[in-house]
């Protein structure tokens, strides 16, 4: 008879396995970042505690003194994604001494890990202790789960989309949970045998309604939802098809998860997007820090709003775009041939673009409606505008064939390429095919989206 390890021997293990699964999420969801062992704590003690330092985030966790370093200083979302990780891992590590409540708390410990370090961001009270991570459910894991297994499914020949709306644990004075009905189901995977199911909530208009124990307790109209919301302000810009989803997030600490038509999953969260799930994997969001940024390279709040929602309304629809702000309308030349320019009138040949110039000749793009902007995004070429918002070019091809950086990625061909050379005149918003918003400034991609 082998004789069983006792929990002091075995900590060594469980301490180098915990210390690898803390590497990897950081590794995830940070990838930028770099994680090492800078020395030992002082003493050993599960939870993780943040320390600021010059050039680096320092903190101590299972016995050892870890340093985080990345090119840029970590934004509040990324600094809140660490500690979910930790907070999640120490739950889980101590559960591991706890036998009585392990025995009975193996969810926990299944499913992938990826989705419980997100409901730990989303929904931390769940994890913050070993009794309320074997009292609560994990609805947001539960929730994943069912939009996961949805995108696998289709309604005659096209991609289902449906949806959840998570009841918040905070007070809203606008809403209160419906009586609780007789023979209530879980929002959980179960609910997908029912073929009927993603009729009843399309994700896009419609949502189920789950309650704090994980029930689903009613069908809503997510824009009747969010009408007692409609005056309130967006902590930044919002693609139109889902300004509704963001707006019912606003209080309460209400949660909204939605599949997508295009197969992609989306939380929202606090009046934002936080997370997407698409390519196989989890994105810190992380927009309120990215728009910040975004806005402050334009230096115009309703050049940058406009041109952002822009963006984002082209990459939910699958459209590519460009849109470039130049530093020095000097460079225009440099960068746009004078066949494209809006303010050159000339003779011009018959079936050539330049014919419809007079239309918009002598534009802002702030007093542009959303929707023409978009419009003339489409166009093969770029838009092109100065800070003042004077729309110069539409349908431009740049002609700024700069020689790119070693570090330079090219993942969208001529398109990347040609925001790379832009963005040295400037800040450039692009939107691939694929869905992504990307910011190049100075050579360089400054984030994605």
């Amino acid at each position: 008879m082998v004789p069983s390890m006792s929990k002091d021997a075995a900590r060594p293990a469980l301490d180098v396995l915990y210390q690898q699964l803390l590497s990897r999420a950081i590794q995830y969801f940070l990838p930028s970042s770099q994680l090492e062992v800078v020395g030992r704590a002082g003493e050993f003690r599960p939870q993780l505690v943040l320390q600021t330092a010059a050039d680096s985030l320092i903190f101590e966790w299972l016995g050892n003194r870890y340093a985080l370093t990345n090119h840029k200083a970590l934004s509040d979302h990324e600094q809140r994604m660490l500690v979910s990780i930790g907070t999640f891992l120490t739950t889980r590590y101590e559960l591991l001494t706890h036998q009585e409540i392990t025995g009975r708390n193996f969810p926990i410990f299944g499913g992938l890990i990826e989705d419980r370090y997100v409901s730990a961001f989303l929904e931390g009270r769940v994890f913050q202790d070993v009794q309320s991570a074997a009292t609560l459910p994990d609805r947001v894991s539960e929730a994943i789960e069912v939009l996961r297994i949805s995108a696998l499914s289709s309604y005659e020949d096209k991609r289902i989309s449906t949806g959840a709306l998570l009841f918040g644990s905070q007070q809203d004075a606008c809403h209160a949970l419906p009586a609780l009905p007789a023979q209530a189901l879980p929002y959980s995977s179960e609910l997908t045998s029912i073929r009927s199911f993603h009729r009843i909530c399309d994700g896009l208009r419609t949502l189920a309604l789950v309650d704090l124990n994980g029930l689903m307790v009613e069908l809503i109209d997510v824009q009747e939802w969010a009408q007692a919301f409609s005056e309130m302000e967006l902590p930044v810009p919002t693609a139109r098809r889902y300004r509704t989803h963001c707006q019912a997030t606003l209080c309460g600490g209400h949660l909204c998860l939605v599949l997508t038509p295009n197969g992609e999953i989306k939380i929202f969260g606090e009046g934002v997007q936080q997370f997407s799930f698409f390519d196989g994997r989890w994105h810190l969001t992380d927009a309120v820090a990215k728009y910040k940024v975004w806005e402050e390279a334009i230096g115009r709040a309703d050049l940058a709003e406009r041109l952002f929602a822009a963006g984002l309304n082209l990459a939910e629809e699958r459209r590519g775009g460009m849109f470039v702000v130049l530093e020095q309308p000097r460079h225009t030349r440099r960068l746009v041939s004078g066949l494209d320019l809006l303010g050159i009138d000339r003779q011009k040949k018959a079936g050539a673009k330049s014919q419809l110039h007079y239309l918009l000749r002598e534009t802002r793009v702030t007093e542009l409606s959303t929707a023409v902007l978009e419009s003339i995004a489409q166009i093969d070429g770029s838009v092109v505008v100065d800070r003042d918002s004077r729309l110069l070019a539409f349908g431009a091809i740049l002609r700024q064939r700069t020689r790119l950086e070693a570090d330079d990625e090219i993942g969208e061909g001529g398109r990347t390429a040609a925001a790379i050379g832009a963005s040295r005149f400037g800040a450039v918003l692009m939107v691939s095919e694929g869905g992504l918003l990307s910011f190049y400034e100075k050579g360089h991609c400054v984030w994605t989206l």
